[in-house]
């Protein structure tokens, strides 16, 4: 099936752990069950069949590093669980626009804009033939976000959004990649088994059990950057819109509910803590509640999904399929451009895979 040629934008925890697994799972077998990935042959594609071509950051502590040593730089504070061959492909400075607040310079080691100039990421994407760009790029990056959509649209790249800035699920950005023949899947990354998941699920378990739910809650802590990234609520709107519509798009009717981070605790490091609570009412109006605590290294979490989503544009790009994809937009991400229960977007994607779904 051929190679499958990745830019990343944005070389943090999550992105070491994308890297790093690829390499841990290089040698499965389609006869193997991975956790974490929905198949180890999806479509024809392996993970080893993904090569990391290009990658974009705004620490001085990464740039023109290989991407293998640069995986491990600070503030990356993952777990360390596969080796990683160098790669031949130093990390190249990316625009910082609002990729960076300013509570965050230091943590993120930012470059001097005096000293260092970024590059123009579309004559990068052009020359590292890359097929499609990962967007890694903090929480809040309203501009930077749409800046790589465009240099994507302009280097006739894939675009996967994993950040919750909507661009797949805008109509008119997906509009300009449906109308460049390009595919673009987004926004936000689920987790394996994250605070969005497991919330989605228990609010349909109720629902489909004939609970009233009366309100709900869902409080993220965590010790990372991007927690400490997100302590400034400015940066967390559209998360926190991703967030709560992933869940409320279930229930047919409003509720009271607060959902998103609530705290970051350094010492917590790539740990992330979620705290669920959902109140109602079940028979003759008798009060049920249900309160959950999830702990879980939260970059790793979300590495299988998008390998999977890796491999599910690609087999677009080969299928020249362009615009919003929806069956793995609605499987893989909070704030798809279409939100349907996540039994029904598993079978679209296995219809995707097999050739009997468009998109």
């Amino acid at each position: 099936m051929g190679k499958i040629r990745v830019a990343i934008a944005g070389l943090g925890n999550c992105a070491s752990s994308i890297i790093q697994g690829v390499y841990y799972y290089y040698n499965a077998t389609k006869e193997e069950t991975v956790p974490g990935l929905m198949h180890v042959n999806f479509g024809g594609y392996y993970p080893r069949d993904i090569e990391f071509v290009a990658a974009f950051e705004v620490n001085r502590l990464k740039i023109g590093k290989d991407i293998s040593e640069a995986i491990f730089a600070k503030p990356n504070c993952v777990r360390k669980y596969a080796e990683v061959p160098e790669l031949g492909v130093k990390v190249l400075p990316g625009p910082i626009m609002d990729g960076v607040a300013p509570h965050m310079v230091k943590s993120f080691f930012c470059y001097d804009p005096k000293e260092t100039k970024p590059v123009d990421v579309a004559a990068a994407l052009r020359e590292a033939k890359a097929d499609i760009l990962i967007n890694f790029l903090p929480v809040g990056s309203y501009e930077a976000s749409r800046y790589y959509a465009q240099a994507c649209l302009d280097a006739g790249c894939a675009f996967a959004n994993c950040i919750p800035e909507f661009i797949a699920s805008d109509p008119v950005w997906a509009s300009k990649f449906e109308e460049a023949g390009l595919p673009v899947a987004g926004d936000d990354i689920k987790s394996q088994i994250g605070a969005t998941i497991l919330h989605r699920t228990l609010v349909k378990l109720l629902l489909d059990r004939g609970v009233k739910i009366d309100e709900t809650y869902q409080l993220n802590i965590g010790g990372n950057t991007d927690f400490e990234n997100m302590t400034v609520e400015e940066r967390l709107k559209s998360k926190r819109i991703s967030k709560t519509e992933a869940v409320t798009s279930l229930t047919p009717y409003s509720i009271p509910v607060r959902i998103g981070p609530s705290d970051y605790v350094p010492f917590l490091g790539d740990q992330k803590i979620c705290y669920i609570r959902i109140r109602g009412k079940k028979f003759g109006d008798m009060p049920v509640s249900l309160d959950v605590k999830l702990s879980v290294e939260d970059s790793p979490n979300s590495a299988g999904m998008v390998i999977d989503v890796i491999r599910a544009v690609k087999l677009a790009l080969d299928r020249k399929i362009s615009g919003p994809l929806i069956s793995i937009s609605s499987y893989a991400f909070k704030h798809p451009p279409t939100q349907v229960p996540d039994t029904t977007a598993r079978q679209w994607v296995e219809e995707y895979i097999q050739g009997r779904r468009e998109r």
